[in-house]
């Protein structure tokens, strides 16, 4: 786990965060007293770790391989001493824990996970599905949560409440409710956490002693995952280490936290210390997601919930739990990477020949810059083209040089074009921008607005006239990034009749350009492609330096995309305020921007982003790629005229 590092410290309660902690500890079978100091030894190392919230693995104050130990007397009088001695050790260091336990009740011993939390033992939830196959004996020792007749369970003398129908609820933070299920639970057709989530539980927890074999701690891993997702929920789960591997079974400790089908931290497997892994889920986040699924609040069970008060104190940290990426569009992992490069390829490529099919165009038409996102578009209109069995001809590709225009950007436009064989066409629009500029009564000296945006609305106009000669469609080549900006001139590269990049960000549209120089072209052409890449962005609207050289960069007058594009996906992909994209961005960029400059260029998105709506309602069709679309027919309506203060009032006097 990366542990990212600010300066100031973070009251996670404040941010929707908690943190908590999976345990496999070191483990003597049937040695109690043994159990219990490694269980208070862990507490200690969570409670220094700002951790108050653990779990353990099922019936880990005896070991789960006790097997007929379980009925004798001493074991169970012991386990209750523990028990007590645990919810003293709560209160002493203000813990919650859970622990596994076998618990007799009215005759019948149950496999029990154990809440204790303010020095009281807060209720005891009941196993539900027993395996009894295979390598598992389990009810020849307990009985099921179904075959309890009470709803209380006496420990010392405490009344404790005891069922399969109890959630755990914290009353100084009320988005963390917890549901509990032990092991199996979890593994069969209707898990009790589906029916907790749709209660509310935001955080599950599993306390479980799955035996290793062959390939099960893969699909372990993709359980946990896939029902944190099905649950729009975090997933705990403990597991016992191998000093339960007695007799014929082998256990690993594979402990993990799961956060929306994300694996926050895990333990190293088969490690015969106590092992600790700790993550901040964000209890937030899940239920601004279960607010937008219509699919979580269309979720119905009868199923009636008890609910259990306990007390978690407000935590400040220095530092989180919690990998936070620079950039959330873009997988560090290079293999990864690369299969989503591949994957968004495909879409965009499958998007346009769809267009294609359908109007039965064979012409297209692409102002080609020798920039990122027009060599892009280029690129996903080659292999369309290719994938239809038509002719790369058919593919018009418009450099048209202007003020601004740089011999870099132009040679490797019009390299690229004539190494890719489609047809290239040179249209200056330097005298047709002037002759503009006299019929509207601009001085050409005046570098302003009316300056960049009449060549821009130039160029879109004969893209679409040259389109119209051909019978063709006109490529549009604008980023989700500059959509989200409004970093477009309106009726210029703003519009066009399919927008094979409206759903990519600019931090990835550079990687796609770079993969495709090396998984889908070769030669003179990846050669290009590269250059492509180390090309500073720029409109290039305003002239050159004295040496021929870009003057005009996109980022020092809009900012960095790598942090729009990181506010881009905290605000529409997660729905986060403005002080939680201000504290993650801290985190992402820590020592990289001072908290000046991500104020002032967050300032920016969101004053961009509201203001520039109107540019997003009417855009052209274009692929969805991602969990982030700008589309006002899908994903993101708004309206066009909504104030921005709110939002820009959380961030005043930050500085």
């Amino acid at each position: 786990m990366i542990e990212q590092n600010p300066k100031s410290s973070i009251n996670l309660t404040e941010f929707g965060l908690l943190r908590i902690g999976v345990a496999t500890p070191e483990l003597r079978v049937a040695d109690v007293d043994f159990n219990l100091a490694e269980i208070r030894k862990i507490a200690h190392r969570a409670y220094r770790k700002k951790c108050r919230l653990v779990l353990f693995p099922e019936l880990c104050l005896t070991g789960y391989t006790c097997a007929d130990l379980f009925f004798q007397q001493p074991l169970q009088q012991k386990v209750e001493e523990a028990l007590l001695e645990l919810a003293r050790l709560s209160a002493a260091e203000d813990m919650t824990l859970v622990v596994g336990a076998p618990v007799s009740i009215s005759g019948r011993l149950y496999n029990c996970a154990v809440f204790i939390s303010g020095g009281e033992i807060c209720g005891l939830v009941p196993k539900s599905f027993l395996p009894n196959s295979g390598e598992f004996y389990e009810q020849r020792w307990f009985c099921p949560a179904f075959e309890s007749h009470s709803d209380y369970c006496q420990i010392g003398s405490q009344q404790v409440p005891f069922g399969a129908d109890l959630l755990f609820q914290a009353e100084d933070f009320p988005s963390a409710l917890i549901g509990i299920e032990i092991c199996e639970d979890a593994w069969s057709v209707a898990p009790p956490s589906g029916l907790q989530a749709l209660a509310g539980a935001t955080l599950l927890l599993n306390l479980s002693a799955s035996p290793e074999i062959l390939g099960k701690h893969a699909y372990r891993r993709a359980l946990v995952a896939s029902q944190s997702a099905r649950c729009l929920a975090a997933y705990a789960y403990s597991s016992a280490g191998p000093n339960e591997s007695s007799t014929d079974l082998v256990f690993s400790g594979h402990s993990l936290i799961a956060e929306n089908g994300q694996i926050l931290a895990e333990t190293e497997r088969f490690q015969f210390d106590s092992q600790l892994a700790l993550a901040d889920v964000d209890l937030e986040r899940l239920l601004g997601e279960r607010q937008r699924s219509s699919t979580f609040s269309s979720g119905y069970s009868e199923a009636a919930f008890r609910i259990q008060p306990f007390q978690l104190r407000p935590l400040a940290a220095t530092r989180l739990h919690r990998q936070v990426t620079r950039t959330p569009f873009v997988p560090p992992d290079d293999a990864e990477r690369a299969a989503r490069c591949q994957e968004i390829f495909q879409l965009q490529t499958s998007g346009l020949m769809t267009r294609l099919r359908h109007t039965g165009s064979e012409k297209v038409v692409i102002g080609l810059s020798g920039g990122l996102d027009s060599t892009l578009a280029l690129l996903v209109s080659v292999k369309a083209f290719d994938r239809l069995g038509l002719d790369r001809k058919g593919i018009v590709a418009l450099t048209m040089p202007g003020f601004g225009t740089t011999p870099r950007t132009r040679g490797n436009a019009e390299e690229l074009a004539e190494q890719l064989g489609v047809e290239l066409r040179i249209i200056p629009i330097d005298k047709s921008v002037l002759q503009h500029f006299s019929d509207i009564g601009h001085d050409p000296a005046l570098h302003d607005i009316t300056y960049e945006n009449s060549q821009a609305r130039e160029r879109t106009q004969i893209l679409m006239d040259v389109a119209n000669q051909g019978n063709g469609l006109v490529i549009g080549t604008g980023d989700l990034s500059e959509l989200a900006l409004g970093w477009c001139t309106y009726n210029g590269d703003h519009m066009s009749m399919y927008a094979v990049n409206c759903g990519v960000p600019k931090t990835l549209v550079r990687y796609l350009v770079d993969w495709c120089s090396r998984e889908e072209f070769s030669g003179r052409t990846s050669e290009i492609l590269k250059d492509v890449c180390a090309t500073p962005v720029s409109p290039e609207l305003l002239p050159p330096d004295s040496d021929g050289n870009i003057k005009q960069l996109t980022e020092q007058v809009v900012g960095p995309y790598e942090l729009h594009d990181f506010f881009l996906f905290q605000i529409v992909r997660l729905h986060f305020p403005p002080l939680k994209v201000l504290m993650l961005a801290e985190q992402a960029f820590v020592d990289e921007y001072p908290r000046s400059e991500l104020l002032k260029w967050l300032r920016q998105f969101y004053q961009r982003f509201f203001s520039q709506q109107f540019k997003r309602s009417c855009l052209p069709d274009g692929p969805k790629v991602g969990s982030v679309a700008l589309s006002p027919r899908g994903d993101w309506r708004m309206p066009s005229d909504a104030a921005v203060n709110l939002w820009l009032a959380q961030l005043e006097g930050l500085e």
